[in-house]
């Protein structure tokens, strides 16, 4: 044989084909293929980033996350725009309420506390409405800003959880209820003295674990937040508005935009339903008077009666329940009458309250 063919593996000889680039080239324009497709994918992400034409600001809870779908599902069903993928995006925002479990409202701050920094993200821009559940709103809107819409609001009544009584009354003396609620605490010590009262913070379903763990053998809860959960089944026995007269705006759901735009305040307007905006205006008219914080066990409720009047039932009270101050009023289901009914419900109850009355 010849020394050529016991060459191993020798390299091939390179071919020229006419018409097709060298290897070298194939390699560049893969190359810029790969830069392409990577800018597009890029671009198509943003593309998807900036779709959402509306930006709904709410706390991360499964119950405000319930009351942000729920005004998402209205809003697409308005208007057709909004209905289309992506045009709305829901921003989760962590309020001070939501950071500090351990103390009682009424120690962290009192006004704001599940608001402010919603609305802080409402006035730079980076939500274009905000949810609020009513009663947490503070009775002043930060400068800047408009609520132009309540949504129908849901039972006021609260409700009593409970794995070994069926009512306050049937709780052994010195049973714990927990609550993190001065009103709800001073109307069951106003009327059960003998049991005990302790802060229970947290939110539905924590509160709920802490019920069945033992922490304490009975707790209050708004039902309106149980019915948007669909957790009614937790429901022990619904409490009659004579037996605990609601917070104000319970049960009110509340959307504000800034007030320099136009097209979200005509979106969220298009959702008002307006006798429970007049309901709650009437409410924190009466809480406005009486310049109540979260240190101050204050109640208060309006609604339209059978002959179509607006009537209205406040309560003011010390947190140990020892002392318990009431009114109503009724007149036209009007805005100007139920402002009026509120303030003056406010005035009276200030004025039988005395000084020092709310200095807690």
């Amino acid at each position: 044989m010849s020394a050529t063919a016991f060459r191993p593996f020798a390299a091939a000889p390179s071919v020229f084909c006419p018409g097709r680039p060298p290897a070298s080239s194939f390699a560049s324009r893969l190359g810029r293929r790969a830069l392409v497709v990577r800018a597009a994918v890029v671009v198509e992400e943003e593309a998807k980033a900036q779709v959402a034409l509306l930006r709904i600001g709410t706390r991360g809870s499964p119950l405000a996350l319930a009351q942000a779908y729920e005004t998402r599902d209205k809003l697409m069903s308005t208007h057709s725009e909004l209905a289309e993928e992506g045009a709305i995006d829901i921003v989760i925002i962590k309020t001070t309420g939501d950071k500090i479990l351990n103390q009682p409202l009424a120690d962290i701050g009192g006004k704001g506390l599940f608001t402010k920094e919603i609305d802080e993200a409402l006035l730079e821009g980076r939500i274009d409405i905000a949810v609020h559940s009513m009663k947490d709103v503070p009775t002043y809107l930060p400068t800047g800003t408009i609520l132009p819409c309540n949504l129908p609001r849901e039972d006021v009544r609260d409700a009593f959880i409970s794995l070994s009584a069926s009512s306050l009354s049937e709780l052994p003396a010195g049973s714990v209820v927990g609550t993190a609620s001065l009103r709800r605490q001073s109307q069951i010590l106003y009327r059960y003295p003998s049991l005990k009262v302790v802060n229970f913070r947290g939110n539905v379903q924590t509160r709920l674990k802490k019920l069945n763990e033992g922490e304490v053998q009975a707790t209050l809860l708004a039902l309106a937040g149980l019915k948007r959960l669909n957790m009614t089944d937790e429901v022990t026995t619904i409490l009659s508005i004579e037996d605990m007269l609601p917070a104000i705006a319970q049960g009110a759901i509340g959307i504000a935009c800034r007030s320099n735009d136009d097209t979200m305040a005509n979106y969220i307007a298009s959702l008002n339903h307006d006798d429970t905006r007049l309901a709650v205006v009437c409410e924190r008219a009466f809480l406005e008077t009486l310049d109540g914080s979260c240190r101050t066990p204050i109640a208060g409720y309006a609604h339209r009666d059978a002959d179509g009047y607006c009537v209205l039932q406040c309560l003011v009270a010390s947190p140990d329940g020892k002392r318990v101050l009431e009114t109503s009023r009724r007149g036209l289901y009007a805005l100007d009458d139920m402002v009026a009914m509120g303030k003056d419900a406010g005035k009276e109850l200030l004025s039988k309250a005395g000084p020092g009355f709310f200095d807690w």
